[in-house]
């Protein structure tokens, strides 16, 4: 695990590493860099790069957090790749069931495989797994109908890089709206009146909104100021202390 830059979670935590690029959000993938550049450093967890790689002994490592955390489960990887046995998953799922006193924040680009495992009742949510979906265009839109279908408690939506507009978007049963623009050397633009449509979609079905950012080569000179307001909504959750 580690302390995470990340605006809306507070640590990462990493069973998986690597994946493999299957939508237009993927091109400048972050974790893909941040792999080449920890091989690079020697550190044993990315021997293999960028390739996928199922670390068991990270299953422990919740049990030893003494406080509460926001944590992202698979910043550097995505629970549901193929690749990925569905025993490992289920595995991933008892060890957040098991740590009810942090929130685990699960996010993928297959919302087509995290859907049939969950009708094939593999899946056992707890109210403290938030489970989301990347939607970067309308392209992708229909990972949105697929993550309704889910189970999960608390159900959201990850826009970001955001590559193009998001008219008439579905929220019902949605819990919250992450977006932001795309950062590193060769950044996609995001237009402002995408933002600002998502934000009122949002204001109109009562769904928190976050803005992460604007992105940019330089994202902190960007920073995330929408028409001069931060706008950092959660949605409402209970955090059991043991």
């Amino acid at each position: 695990m580690a302390q995470s830059s990340i605006e809306w979670t507070e640590m990462t935590w990493n069973p998986v590493t690597g994946c493999d690029k299957i939508s237009a959000g993927c091109k400048f993938c972050y974790a893909e860099v941040m792999a080449k550049r920890l091989k690079a450093m020697g550190v044993e967890k990315y021997q293999n790069e960028f390739k996928l790689t199922i670390h068991e002994d990270e299953l422990d490592t919740p049990y030893t957090w003494k406080k509460s955390k926001i944590v992202f489960v698979n910043s550097m990887s995505d629970l549901f790749h193929k690749d990925v046995p569905i025993e490992f998953i289920r595995k991933v799922f008892r060890v957040m069931k098991e740590n009810p006193q942090h929130v685990f924040q699960v996010l993928t680009k297959r919302a087509d495989v995290m859907l049939y495992y969950d009708k094939e009742g593999w899946l056992d949510w707890s109210h403290n797994i938030w489970m989301g979906v990347s939607v970067e265009n309308e392209k992708v839109m229909k990972r949105i109908d697929l993550l309704r279908q889910s189970n999960a408690r608390t159900k959201f939506l990850s826009c970001e890089p955001l590559l193009g507009p998001l008219p008439k978007l579905n929220l019902k049963g949605i819990d919250w709206v992450i977006v932001g623009g795309e950062s590193g050397r060769k950044p996609r633009p995001m237009k402002k009146e995408w933002v600002l449509d998502i934000k009122q979609q949002c204001e109109k079905k009562d769904v928190a909104f976050f803005f992460k950012q604007w992105g940019g080569t330089n994202k902190k000179k960007t920073g995330n100021l929408l028409d001069g307001k931060k706008y950092l909504e959660m949605p409402e959750y209970e955090q059991e202390e043991l």
